[in-house]
């Protein structure tokens, strides 16, 4: 069996290929989309290092399957090439993430302040992958406005972000008992 190639020198000009065999520029707001995903997959990676709960661990592997789809899905060529059914995002994987979120924040005390990022290791983590998030939402947003996106797509990302919030929530009381709120009043 012959050894696959790491480096092809075909994006050396500063072009990619979608999925079908397109062309398009580094730059091209689907590399960006999908880019961003694959950022926020690879810090979910690092959050995994300093995460020890089972059931966060499971869930955090389940959202990085779920991204590497959204990712096949935004590379894929939809004009010139069948989206498979491995990279379309389905109502459940939607409800898995509301049902996520909701079993956390059900152990948490309510919010009464702003809330700043950091605190320990993984809540600090957990708040860069909520802003990475929103960032490739932003971008998936910039791309639906010249090819359209399904709406699972866009639900599923915004939900995520809101399950790293969540999650950073319940580090820092895990861990240190508290959170680190706004001080509204540093000048």
């Amino acid at each position: 069996m012959k050894k696959s190639m790491v480096y092809t020198k075909t994006g050396d000009r500063g072009t990619t290929s979608l999925v079908g065999g397109k062309r398009v520029s580094k730059t091209d707001r689907r590399i960006e989309s999908y880019g961003t995903v694959d950022e926020l997959n690879s810090f979910i990676g690092l959050l995994i290092t300093e995460t020890d709960d089972a059931d966060d661990l499971e869930f955090l592997r389940f959202i990085q399957h779920k991204l590497f789809t959204i990712g096949s899905y935004l590379a894929t060529d939809r004009e010139n090439t069948e989206l498979r059914i491995e990279s379309k995002v389905s109502p459940e994987s939607i409800a898995r993430i509301e049902q996520e979120i909701d079993r956390i924040d059900s152990e948490l005390p309510p919010i009464k302040n702003f809330l700043l990022p950091g605190g320990c290791r993984a809540a600090a983590l957990a708040h860069v992958c909520r802003t990475v998030c929103r960032r490739a939402e932003r971008q998936i947003y910039r791309l639906n406005e010249t090819a359209p996106v399904e709406e699972p797509v866009l639900i599923f990302v915004n939900r995520l972000s809101d399950y790293f919030f969540i999650l950073a929530r319940k580090a820092n009381i895990r861990q240190n008992g508290k959170e680190i709120i706004w001080d509204y009043t540093c000048i």
